[in-house]
Parts: C-alpha cells; sequence; structure tokens
C-alpha cells in the first residue's frame, strides 16, 4: 500500500500541522543552542546527535498527537465529513491545539531562563500550586506583551493553514474504514514504542549535560516526570547487599560518643556527650531561599550584595565548605529537619504518610522545647504544613483557606493582613515573616517556654520584589537586589532581636535551601550546591571557621554537639567537629545522586549508570577517572540505606 494512499488528503491537516510543530521545535533547539554557545561542547557529530536526538523525541511527541486524531478521524461517519459537526470539531481541536503548542513553546523559553533545562519535575510540581505559579509569572514578566504574542501567532498559523487550503482538503477528502484503521493502528504501534522503550535518559549521551538538555523535547520530558515522580532506589540505581549498606554507613557515623542502640539495618544511636549539659537556649533557624555562597564576600563576591551576613560570619561558627543536598525548597528542608540525604524521585516532604518522622523536632521536644514552623506564604505548597504539621511543629502561615487533614495533630496560626506590609506570589516579605517570628519569641518567653522558631523565607525568589526605599537596588530589577533585601531583612531582624530579653540566650542559625541555580555543563555542577551555614550565640557559641568538607544534613548534629547535648540520633548527619567526624558531602539532583569526598565525586544515574570525577574547584569542571569500587560502593550505601529506612518506616 503506497503511503500517499493511507495518508489521504482527509489528513493533510494533521500532517501540516506536524510539519510546523517539526519546524518550530527545531527553531527553539537553535535558540537554546545559541543561547549556551559558550557551554556546549559541539562538534559536527554533537550537533548532529543533538538534532537528531530532538527529533526522535519530537516524533515522540506528535505520535501522542497521531492517535488522538486518527482516532477521531476513524470513528466519524463518512457521511459527516465536512459537516458542521465535523468543522466545528477540527476548527476548535486544531485552534486548541495550537495555542497549547505556542503556549508550550514560550514556557519552555522561560523555564529555561530559570533553571537551563527542559521541562522536568519542577514543571510537574508546578501544575499543583496554580495561584502561587500564575502570580509569578504575571509578577516576572510582560503579559501584556507575552499573550498577545501567543495569540497573534496562533493566530497567524492558523490563517497560514487556511489559506492554503488544509481545512478545505481535510474537509471534502473521503477515505476508507480499511486505511483509516490502519492508519490508527500505525500511529498506536509507534506510540507504544515511545511508551515502552524510549525515556528521557535516552537523551542523556553526553558528559555535557547542556547538549542532553537541548537535545530532549520539552513536552515529552513532562509526560516522561510524570511518570517518574517517585523512583525505587533498588530497581533504578546499582545496589549492594543491605547488610554491606548499612556496615559501611554505620561505620562513617560512628563516633567517640555514639552507642547504635540496635544491631539491625538501623542508624539509631545514643550521643552521649562527655560534658553534658542542659543548658537550653533559644533556637531562631532562618533557611534562606535560594542564597548562593557565591553571594558572600567571603566566598569571593566583590559587589558586596550581603554585608550582615558577611559581617555576622566573623562572630558565629561559619561553615566554608558546606553544600546543600539538592537544589529545591524541599530538599533543603528534608536535609536539616530530618538530616537525610536526597532520596530519588520526591523529596519526603512531599511524600504520603510523612508524619511522626524522627526529626529535629524529636530531639529538641525531648528538652521541652515549643517547636513552630513560619512560612510566609500559605503551607500548603510543597506539601511544608503537613511535613511539618505532622512533625511536632505548630504552623505560622497566611492560610490561604487550605485545610490540613485531621489526622495532622497541630496547631496553625494565621498571619493576618494588618501584620502584612508586603507581599508577592511566593508570600509575605522578609520583614514581615521576621516580625512575627519575634513577636511569637516574645510570648514563649514570657511563658519561660524555651523554643525553637525555624522560619522559611521567601524574598529571594523570582519576580524579586520587595518594599521598596529599603536598600538601593529597586524591586524587581533582579537577583542582586532579592539577595541584598534578603541580607538587610535579617539585619533588621538580628537588630530587633538584640533588644529582647531572650536575645542573650539565644542562638541564630543562617542555612540557604539551596543555590540560585544548580544548572551548569557537567551532570551535577559542583560549584552550585556550595551554600553559606552561620551558627551564632553571644557568649553561647565560640566563633571559628570550619573548613572540613561537610553537608546541610551536618547542620543541627553540630548544634547539638555544641551545647553538648546527650540525645537520641536518628540521623546521617553527624556533629563536623567530632574528632571521629568523615568529611563528605551528599548532593543530587531528581535523578542524579553524588557523593563528594575531597576533590572525588561518584554520580549514580537511573539506569544503573555510575560516574566517577574528579572536581576542579578553580574551573568547576569534573573529569572522568577510572572507577573506585571503595568510594562507588561508599556512594551507594549512603542513599540505599536512605530509602531502606523509609521505605521500611524505620525514619521513625
Amino acid at each position: 500500500m503506497q503511503i500517499n494512499s493511507l495518508f489521504s488528503k482527509r489528513y493533510a491537516l494533521l500532517l501540516g500541522f506536524s510539519g510546523w510543530f517539526l519546524l518550530f521545535s527545531l527553531l527553539l533547539r537553535i535558540v537554546f543552542l545559541l543561547w549556551q554557545l559558550n557551554d556546549l561542547d559541539l562538534s559536527v557529530f554533537s550537533l548532529l546527535k543533538i538534532l537528531g536526538t530532538g527529533f526522535l523525541f519530537d516524533v515522540g511527541v506528535l505520535s501522542f498527537l497521531f492517535v488522538i486524531s486518527s482516532l477521531y478521524i476513524l470513528i466519524i461517519p463518512q457521511k459527516w465529513i465536512g459537516s458542521t459537526l465535523d468543522k466545528i470539531a477540527i476548527y476548535f481541536g486544531f485552534s486548541l491545539t495550537l495555542l497549547i503548542f505556542v503556549f508550550t513553546f514560550f514556557a519552555e523559553i522561560t523555564f529555561w531562563e530559570e533553571f537551563k533545562c527542559r521541562f522536568n519535575f519542577v514543571a510537574v510540581d508546578y501544575l499543583i500550586y496554580t495561584f502561587e505559579v500564575v502570580q509569578n509569572i504575571h509578577e516576572s514578566y510582560p503579559l501584556y506583551i507575552l499573550i498577545p504574542s501567543m495569540l497573534l501567532i496562533t493566530g497567524f498559523i492558523f490563517y497560514y493553514f487556511w489559506k492554503k487550503q488544509f481545512f478545505n482538503l481535510t474537509f471534502s477528502t473521503k477515505v476508507s474504514f480499511k486505511n483509516r484503521f490502519i492508519t490508527l493502528l500505525i500511529a498506536i504501534v509507534l506510540m507504544s514504542f515511545y511508551i515502552v522503550f524510549v525515556t528521557n535518559s535516552n537523551a542523556e549521551w553526553s558528559k555535557n549535560r547542556y547538549n542532553n538538555e537541548i537535545s530532549k523535547a520539552g513536552i515529552y520530558s513532562f509526560f516522561a516526570e510524570l511518570r517518574n515522580n517517585k523512583l525505587d532506589f533498588k530497581t533504578f540505581y546499582s545496589s549492594i547487599s543491605d547488610e554491606e549498606a548499612f556496615q559501611i554507613v554505620r561505620d562513617n557515623l560512628q563516633e567517640e560518643n555514639a552507642k547504635f542502640l540496635t544491631n539491625d539495618f538501623s542508624i539509631k544511636r545514643k550521643i552521649k556527650d562527655s560534658l553534658s549539659s542542659e543548658n537550653k537556649p533559644n533556637v531562631v533557624f532562618i533557611l534562606i531561599e535560594s542564597m548562593s555562597a557565591s553571594f558572600m564576600s567571603e566566598f569571593g563576591n566583590e559587589e558586596k550584595i550581603t554585608p550582615f551576613l558577611d559581617s555576622i560570619s566573623n562572630q558565629s561558627l561559619f561553615f566554608k565548605n558546606l553544600y546543600a543536598t539538592g537544589n529545591r525548597t524541599v530538599r533543603g528542608m528534608e536535609a536539616v529537619t530530618l538530616s537525610i540525604p536526597p532520596t530519588p524521585g520526591q523529596s519526603i516532604v512531599k511524600r504520603p504518610n510523612n508524619s511522626n518522622l524522627y526529626t529535629i523536632s524529636n530531639v529538641f521536644k525531648s528538652k521541652n522545647y515549643k517547636c513552630n514552623f513560619f512560612y510566609g506564604g500559605d503551607g500548603y505548597f510543597d506539601n511544608m504544613n503537613a511535613f511539618y504539621g505532622g512533625n511536632g511543629f505548630d504552623i505560622y502561615d497566611r492560610g490561604r483557606g487550605s485545610i490540613l487533614s485531621d489526622a495532622i495533630k497541630t496547631t496553625r496560626h494565621n498571619i493576618d493582613d494588618k501584620e502584612v506590609t508586603f507581599e508577592n506570589a511566593w508570600g509575605i516579605c522578609d520583614e514581615d515573616i521576621y516580625n512575627k517570628m519575634i513577636k511569637v519569641a516574645d510570648e514563649y518567653h514570657q511563658k519561660k517556654k524555651p523554643f525553637l522558631n525555624f522560619v522559611m523565607t521567601t524574598s529571594n525568589h523570582r519576580p524579586y520584589t520587595y518594599p521598596e526605599n529599603e536598600i538601593d537596588i529597586p524591586s524587581g530589577t533582579g537577583r542582586n537586589g532579592a539577595v541584598k533585601y534578603s541580607d538587610y531583612a535579617l539585619q533588621q531582624m538580628f537588630a530587633k532581636a538584640k533588644n529582647k530579653p531572650w536575645f542573650k540566650n539565644t542562638i541564630f542559625v543562617f542555612v540557604a535551601d539551596h543555590c540560585a541555580s544548580s544548572a551548569g555543563k557537567d551532570e551535577i555542577d559542583v560549584k552550585n550546591y556550595q551554600i553559606p551555614a552561620i551558627i551564632y550565640g553571644q557568649n553561647l557559641i565560640k566563633p571559628q571557621r570550619v573548613t572540613k568538607l561537610c553537608s546541610q544534613i551536618d547542620v543541627f548534629p553540630t548544634l547539638f554537639g555544641q551545647l553538648h547535648w546527650s540525645y537520641t540520633s536518628n540521623f546521617f548527619g553527624t556533629n563536623v567537629l567530632s574528632n571521629n567526624y568523615k568529611e563528605r558531602a551528599l548532593i543530587g539532583t531528581y535523578l542524579k545522586l553524588a557523593c563528594k569526598t575531597n576533590n572525588n565525586v561518584m554520580i549514580l544515574s537511573n539506569q544503573k549508570n555510575n560516574s566517577n570525577y574528579t572536581w576542579n574547584s578553580v574551573s568547576n569542571h569534573l573529569k572522568v577517572v577510572p572507577m573506585n569500587k571503595s568510594k562507588l560502593n561508599e556512594t551507594i550505601a549512603w542513599y540505599q540505606a536512605a530509602d531502606y529506612l523509609y521505605l521500611n518506616a524505620k525514619l521513625k
């Protein structure tokens, strides 16, 4: 059977749309190529590989469209072809599909600007939080230009297809049932091939991450992430026996003052400090949105946008070589609250059945502390309220109507409008949330109740808006302004706290949730995981610069060590200042899981692919080196043990 007889003129519109889609996808790919030209490993072969792989994924997108369109053509009776119903269905379907695809191309450009990658799990997550996302888009981009542009492009393409008679051919041509059925069957076979055999990992052919990302197709990546939002470690990653995994982890966690409570697959242990103290200072913990180490003068920045953090670091326990576990807020929360390596797929913060885990609140509550969580937006975002409310914290948030499950036994306090001076898509400004935190601190001081006040900030986030006339950079003009305002708000909070009676008995901890960007040419951009961490306590914490390689998961265990607390630990983090501390940083993306030891970086990938690198700290590049079996097993052990404990409900 001839192709031209199989695909009759009834399919003209579908084939024409396919040609348009392939052309625009190619142009978008070229835009990204030019965008990252200086970062690509570009040769004739790699260029052909990028374009060829991209074409493969673009055809995959079209295969789904072919199934839907061919099914419609099959089921509509011949006598209805060209009828009013047929015309309405095709005009509407074509217009809607065209608008969606045009919107997607625009969205890909804005997504690339922010994350330097095609649609991934972040884009999937954002579907849930329409209010915040829509507001963020509204405040970040000139919609009065973007929306008319999208409509104009859609209208122009529609007019082209109408002018070239694609619609007339579609409405005037009949095709036999046999050919319609065969066409649908071919489309289904093609779609099935993509569903079964083609995954996003097929685009990861290069050591250069940008090469791989440009090879992908945004729409295909989006739906691939819908399928891969949760990953079982042993199914997708190289593994060792559980016995070996836990032995390696327990060896790394062994301290002179630690005793494991059982001999089974567990890391639960009793930490007994030789100078055991019942000192109970208040703790104000600030998890700062997107505060990369590279923003601070202490790490070489010359723009002077963090004067407060730079000044306070000299009076504090200051971590010079500490790394975030991931590139999203929920990863930072997971790391500091649970003290656990990043789990593949979703963060535990967002997973179901994540209440009543053993978190830092268990340690504080064993010392009779009150634990409070503060967030300037609505804490339903990223499941924050459910996670913190279900794990021993009272909640302070904006409370825009979202309701906590009855199973979560906590008290939720709304931040009232009268307490707000400035608010954007993500929540109230940092000054406002700090003022609320100070007010609550006053209340518990009066009750003579020690407190842990855990604050998640929002101001250092696109659209980078904040109160006017507070700093010398206008609101909404970019990241530097948001960083400087975040630092300014911290300074104002600190100045107000100094005048409080509880200040001298309070420890302040400042840690970033993640860096402003984690994108780079390597599969994991190591430098873009380095964050500042500062522990300050007037006459409570001895100033010191910590140069040991460490992780977010070590922050609270180190604080507990400074307080000389004896406590039960179910944490993967340890006291960095302990004599037995073994240097490492555990960092990851949604799919990549890495362990950094000195300048060695071992990366585990799904599909059970592993790579060993040396990291050049000056150029921030990874160089492939022969596989080190010992380091590979150690890396596997960290993540396998964490996955085992979560799946078997042993994080309790």
